[in-house]
C-alpha cells in the first residue's frame, strides 16, 4: 500500500534512496518541495524520525530571556527590534535576569538572546552569563547566536575564538540558531542587508563547533525565499554538519508577518506549507540528529501534527519568549510538563525529558 502511494506520488526512486539511506540529492529536494502530495512526504519523513528515535519525543524545561530590544540590524522581518534612543527599548540587567528566571520551576535551559544593540559594552554580556550561571548552576546556558557573536567580537577587539573562551568561561553551555534566517544573499539584501553575510554565521558555527560548543541551526522560512533558496540552505548546514558534527537540532521558522514591515506584502504559512518544511528537513538533514517542532511559532496543535511529520523535539516550556510575541506569534505563552507530555501521548508518542544536549533526565 506505500508503495502504491509512492508511486502515485512520482516519489519511488526518492523512496529507493530512504530505504537503503543513501543521501538525497539537491534535486531530491526540490522535487520534494514541489510535489502537492504532503501525506507521501510525511510518510517518508516519519520512516527516517523512527529510525532514528523510535517514538521518542523530546522537550526541556527552560525559560526564555531577551535580554535587550535595541538592534541596530533594522530587520525588515522582525517587529522586536527598537533603535537605540527608542523610549520602547530596554536592556535587562544581571541582576533582573535572575529574579525573572527564578519565578516558577527551576529550568534545566536557559535560552539567552536579544538585539545587536551598540550601547552595551563587552562586560555586560560576561557578567549577564555568570550572574545566571551562579543563581541556576546546574542549568545549561544556550546563549546569543553568530549574529551577537561577531557583534561582540568587533566591540571587544577580539577574535571569535577568544570571546567564545570567555562566554564559557563565565557560564556558556551551546548556542541558539537563531540569526541564520535564509542564506540566500538575494533574500538578504532585500530583507537585512545590516545583518552579517551567510558566510561570517557558518564561519562562527564552525568555529564554535571545532571549540567543542555545540549549537542549534535555523531557517526564517515563508517570506520571499523560493524553493531553490530553501534547499540551498538545507544544504549548506548539512555540508557544515559533514565537517563538524556540531549542529545537535534544526529547527524551521515559519515567517510571523503580522506586525512586522512586510505586513500586506506577505502572507503568513499555511499548515500545508509548515508541514512540508519539517518533512523535507527531517528527509534532507540526515546528519542533524533531531527537528524541532517549535510551538511557540507554529501553534501547539500544528507541532502536535508535525509529530507524524519528522519531528522529534516539541521544543520546551518556554517562558517569556518576546521577540514571537512582538511579531504577532500564534503562542507565546508558556506550557507545563503536563501539558507537553498529554501533547506527545496524544499523538502515539513517548515524551522524554532532555536537558540542552538532548540527554535524558529522570
Amino acid at each position: 500500500m506505500l508503495e502504491g502511494t509512492i508511486k502515485r506520488a512520482g516519489l519511488e526512486d526518492i523512496f529507493e534512496k530512504i530505504l537503503s539511506g543513501e543521501r538525497l540529492s539537491r534535486e531530491d529536494g526540490l522535487r520534494l518541495f514541489e510535489s502537492r502530495d504532503l501525506l507521501t512526504l510525511g510518510r517518508l519523513a516519519r520512516m527516517v524520525r523512527e529510525r532514528l528515535h523510535g517514538r521518542k519525543v523530546y522537550y526541556v524545561i527552560n525559560r526564555h530571556l531577551n535580554y535587550t530590544n535595541i538592534c541596530q540590524n533594522r530587520c525588515r522581518f522582525c517587529a522586536y527590534w527598537r533603535a537605540p534612543g527608542d523610549p520602547e527599548g530596554y536592556v535587562i540587567s544581571p541582576e533582573e535576569a535572575v529574579r525573572r528566571l527564578s519565578e516558577g520551576p527551576p529550568p534545566r535551559e536557559i535560552h539567552i538572546v536579544g538585539g545587536v544593540n551598540p550601547e552595551l559594552p563587552y562586560e555586560y554580556y560576561l557578567e549577564l552569563l555568570s550572574a545566571v550561571k551562579e543563581a541556576f548552576p546546574e542549568a545549561h546556558i544556550k546563549a546569543f547566536t553568530c549574529v551577537e557573536i561577531d557583534h561582540l567580537s568587533r566591540i571587544s577587539g577580539k577574535s571569535v575564538e577568544e570571546v567564545l573562551k570567555d562566554l564559557v568561561a563565565a557560564g556558556l553551555s551551546c548556542i541558539p540558531g537563531g540569526g541564520a534566517e535564509v542564506f540566500s544573499h538575494r533574500v538578504r539584501e532585500r530583507l537585512f542587508p545590516e545583518k552579517i553575510p551567510a558566510e561570517r554565521w557558518l564561519e562562527i558555527a564552525k568555529i564554535a563547533h571545532r571549540l567543542g560548543i555545540s549549537s542549534n541551526a535555523t531557517m526564517l522560512y515563508g517570506h520571499i525565499e523560493t524553493y531553490e533558496e530553501r534547499v540551498d540552505h538545507l544544504l549548506r548546514l548539512r555540508e557544515v554538519q559533514d565537517e563538524t558534527r556540531g549542529f545537535l537540532c534544526f529547527i524551521p521558522l515559519p515567517f510571523l508577518p503580522q506586525k512586522t514591515a512586510l505586513s500586506g506584502e506577505v502572507s503568513p504559512t499555511t499548515g500545508f506549507e509548515d508541514l512540508k518544511m519539517i518533512a523535507i528537513s527531517r528527509l534532507l538533514l540526515d546528519n542533524i540528529p533531531h527537528i524541532k517542532a517549535y510551538w511557540v511559532f507554529l501553534g501547539v496543535k500544528l507541532s502536535q501534527l508535525a509529530l507524524q511529520f519528522g519531528a522529534d523535539d516539541l521544543h520546551g516550556t518556554v517562558v517569556e519568549e518576546k521577540i514571537s510575541e512582538a511579531s504577532g506569534g500564534r503562542e507565546a505563552k508558556a506550557l507545563s510538563r503536563a501539558e507537553i507530555e498529554r501533547l506527545v501521548r496524544e499523538a502515539g508518542f513517548e515524551p522524554v525529558e532532555r536537558d540542552a544536549f538532548y540527554q535524558p533526565v529522570n
